[in-house]
């Protein structure tokens, strides 16, 4: 079967600009394939504004989006391979769609070989001890 997050890209996207909100897409710029202005490939996750009124000549297919955009003024062709997707969702509301990885997508994230740090400690959460209650509000 051919993978549905095309699919649903498309309706998706439809559906946020037929209710007149501006439909934004989550990309992850490290997988293989990106193609954005270069001071965003520095980014791990990009934010794109793909409304009609941001973006011409826009294309969703079984390989990814493409379209172009104007940044900082400069025309700009942009392509999004499919797994480099996260999220499409509307911006007023943040109604919309997140999407997992498919599987074979690791193998096209860019490979990074500088130094790798360990991440942070995450915050432990503290544990409250009673027991929550409810309270009866008239």
């Amino acid at each position: 079967m051919t993978p549905s997050r095309s699919y649903l890209l498309k309706a998706l996207h439809e559906w946020i600009t037929d209710n007149d909100m501006a439909p934004h897409i989550a990309v992850d710029t490290q997988v293989q394939g990106v193609m954005v202005p270069d001071q965003f490939m520095r980014e791990e996750q990009l934010i794109l504004n793909v409304s009609y009124s941001a973006v011409k000549d826009l294309v969703m297919d079984q390989d990814g989006v493409s379209f172009n955009a104007r940044f900082g003024g400069v025309p700009t062709n942009v392509f999004l391979p499919l797994p480099a997707i996260l999220a499409i969702y509307a911006r007023e509301n943040g109604q919309g769609m997140g999407f997992g990885m498919e599987p074979g997508a690791e193998m096209l994230i860019a490979e990074d070989n500088g130094p790798t740090e360990p991440p942070p400690d995450k915050p432990k959460l503290a544990i409250a001890k009673e027991k929550p209650r409810l309270k009866v509000v008239k």
